[in-house]
């Protein structure tokens, strides 16, 4: 049934006008109000959190609460259905590291995982004796939310550096677990981002440490059996807009420093058994350089979209040499030359083999380089959108490593692949517990045309027997930031909505780099507005070509993708059935104006400085969702946000739902959802998570007239 307005009276939130006045230009926001002055404390302790404000969101929460009532059955029978896609008993295959080898495993009805290890000899496909290192589901007795931050074994194998966020802040607390008695030794690490890297004698760590603003701009060495009073400061980032962080290369004989922006690097090394040494720089930072690197045999090698002798530009990124004991810029010397239009998106390098993961056409493949001839070989698949990840192995003379490969209809496998031999042995398949024929579905590649020429890949899955005649209500996904491409992976829950009819489509607009890295410059600062159009073309070349209709169109995004739920909501807000828009980041131009929050200066080269810059100010001020409501008909819009969350803080939802419903001209119901008990990722446990996404898709189910048949 459609939504009733009329079934529950919303929350008025009070306007309270602030103003400020930037460039000469002056602006009121009514709800700034909702942003709590003492944020920093609330991220440590919710309970801090101005009565007022905790009132409205909570005054939201049962406004949503009633709307959705009566998707209360089909919520529970989509959690039903997802969590039979899960294999509750699930278990990674163990990776070899000397004489142990590592993994993770579920045990049924676990939220969290078991970190486990077996002998290296043992067959891994069978059902070696085991030792628990770690019991997740145990840990997290008793805490109303409980994350794994990381769970590293030590070099000798003695140790074990685990961590846990039990706030949603993402502030971890790092302890040592000794593997021979299972206890935690006396050391407590917090305010910590999570984990550490060991130095070479496994005696201590480096790691790095969140400010009062929640960044990373310092990096310690903690002796182990030590208080965290006594850690040594190794490195400090004194600008605000870089955030610092700890790194090993494969080799293990190097500990590498990293600090970096959204367009700019800068890496220094120490022996990983000296790590109190003067820190070797490798190259000075240059705004819109970056470059990462790893080690083999005393050859440091780069990646970095720095531009070689005669050449224009290097966007696309290449591969260059250098000795690890003189790597400056001077002494890099080329192996693998930049092309453009293929995209390198990582590397690491074995005693023999260099691996590079990298994507051309849309479509990834690994290549294999032999150091002592340069031979290459490249594996790629034939479907025409897949997902492929590189595993590696977690040691450096080998000949072994491990990927991932899945399709939009192909279960998720990871491969063993001999990189001298060229064989290929599968270790594991994903288990649908409850069935799955891959023959009902069809996954398929389309390109929709935008307004500037560009052409913008969109993935779809659906069932084979769904109409293609415009009937079929249709689900958009879109993110289209900061680089990061969406993976046409295996994604099991997305098999409700497609089994109810739905069409699953993925917008691989620009921000993203699915067509290179040009596809992302041309999707961020000046140039941000092409993301949201991309998006709009998606939907209006679904419906052009009958897949689905306008008004039957559920768009769906979180993070940066909220803010293009928000964006597209103010363009074209009649293209859509429903919006969902999770932990949006939809007030852009205030958070940006913020130089206190946690993101905001390392945000300025994806977005813009308008503090600075009068131009940036304007053209974030011409999109940015919050500032551009106005007076007109919006569908139905479900905001979901968390009160811990350090990347979107909790007001910027709050803040643009009661706006939303100021200006809203139609009778589709504005909803926020304010999860009280956690941040940006959700709720941390595998099934809690489940629920966290049947309440999104019963939302989708209502919002496009499936709901009473949902079930």
């Amino acid at each position: 049934m459609p939504f009733d307005a009329k079934a529950a009276t919303p929350p008025h939130a009070a306007k309270k006008p602030s103003v400020s006045i930037h460039h000469g230009i002056e602006k009121t926001d009514d709800y700034a109000w909702l942003r709590a002055g003492n944020w920093q404390e609330v991220m440590r302790d919710p309970s801090l959190l101005d009565a007022d404000i905790r009132a409205y969101l909570e005054a939201e929460n049962t406004y949503q609460s009633a709307l959705m009532a009566d998707t209360e059955a089909l919520q529970k029978q989509l959690f039903k259905e997802m969590r039979g896609r899960i294999k509750e008993d699930d278990s990674s295959v163990p990776m070899k590291d000397g004489p142990w080898a590592y993994g993770s495993r579920y045990a049924e009805g676990d939220e969290h995982p078991k970190f486990i290890r077996v002998p290296a000899g043992a067959d891994p496909t069978g059902k070696p004796e085991e030792t628990i290192l770690l019991d997740g589901h145990k840990e997290a007795e008793g805490k109303g939310f409980f994350r794994i931050g990381a769970a590293d074994h030590s070099p000798d194998h003695r140790l074990l550096c685990w961590s846990f966020d039990d706030a949603g802040s993402e502030l971890y607390q790092v302890r040592f677990r000794d593997l021979a008695t299972g206890k935690d030794l006396d050391d407590v690490i917090v305010e910590t981002g999570g984990g550490g890297v060991f130095t070479k004698g496994s005696g201590s760590i480096v790691y790095s440490r969140l400010d009062a603003n929640h960044r990373p701009s310092k990096l310690y060495l903690h002796r182990i059996g030590t208080a965290q009073s006594d850690d040594v400061l190794l490195c400090e980032e004194t600008d605000p807009g870089f955030f610092l962080g700890v790194g090993k290369t494969q080799s293990d004989d190097w500990i590498v420093f990293d600090t970096h922006d959204h367009e700019t690097s800068q890496s220094w090394l120490v022996p990983a058994d000296k790590p109190e040494a003067e820190p070797l720089l490798v190259a000075a930072r240059e705004t819109g350089i970056e470059y990462s690197i790893d080690e083999a045999g005393g050859t440091l090698y780069i990646l970095t979209n720095r531009a070689g002798e005669g050449e224009k530009d290097a966007k696309d990124f290449r591969i260059v040499t250098a000795p690890v004991t003189a790597p400056g810029v001077e002494n890099w010397r080329e192996l693998v030359a930049h092309k453009s239009g293929r995209l390198i998106l990582g590397h690491g390098v074995y005693k023999r083999h260099l691996v590079r993961l990298e994507r051309e056409d849309g479509l990834p493949r690994i290549v294999i380089r032999r150091l002592a001839d340069g031979d290459e070989h490249a594996i790629a698949f034939d479907e025409e959108a897949y997902s492929l990840g590189l595993g590696g192995s977690l040691e450096f003379d080998t000949d072994v490593i491990r990927f991932s490969y899945s399709s939009m209809t192909t279960p998720g496998r990871v491969y063993e692949y001999n990189m001298e031999t060229r064989e290929r042995t599968l270790l594991k398949e994903q288990e649908v517990p409850s069935g799955h024929d891959p023959e009902r579905y069809v996954t398929r590649r389309v390109f929709a045309p935008a307004k500037d020429g560009e052409t913008v890949p969109v993935t779809l899955l659906y069932a084979k027997s769904t109409p293609l005649d415009g009937s079929a209500p249709c689900l958009l996904y879109g993110y289209g930031a900061y680089g990061i491409s969406i993976p046409a992976s295996f994604n099991t829950n997305c098999l409700s909505l497609v089994d109810r009819g739905f069409i699953y489509a993925i917008a691989h607009i620009r921000g993203g780099k699915d067509k290179g890295f040009a596809w992302y410059e041309t999707g961020k600062k000046l140039s941000k507005t092409n993301t949201f159009t991309d998006f709009i073309a998606a939907a209006e070349h679904l419906i052009a070509d009958k897949f689905t209709s306008k008004g039957r169109i559920v768009a769906q995004g979180g993070s940066a993708g909220g803010l293009l739920m928000g964006a597209v909501s103010n363009l074209a807000p009649e293209l859509f059935a429903g919006i969902l828009a999770e932990v949006p980041f939809v007030d852009v131009l205030d958070t940006m104006l913020d130089d206190t929050l946690p993101l905001t200066p390392p945000e300025w080269p994806e977005w813009g400085n308008p503090i600075v810059s009068k131009s940036d100010y304007e053209a974030i001020a011409s999109w940015s969702p919050y500032d551009n409501v106005s007076h007109r008909a919006y569908p139905p819009i479900m905001a979901i946000g968390g009160l811990t969350d350090p990347r979107v803080t909790y007001w910027e939802p709050a803040k643009w739902a009661a706006k939303l419903r100021e200006h809203q001209k139609g009778d589709a119901p504005i909803m926020l959802k304010t999860n009280m008990g956690a941040g940006h990722a959700g709720a941390p446990g595998r099934f809690a998570r489940l629920e966290e996404i049947a309440f999104s898709y019963a939302f989708a189910l209502k919002a496009a007239g499936l709901a009473e048949t949902g079930a």
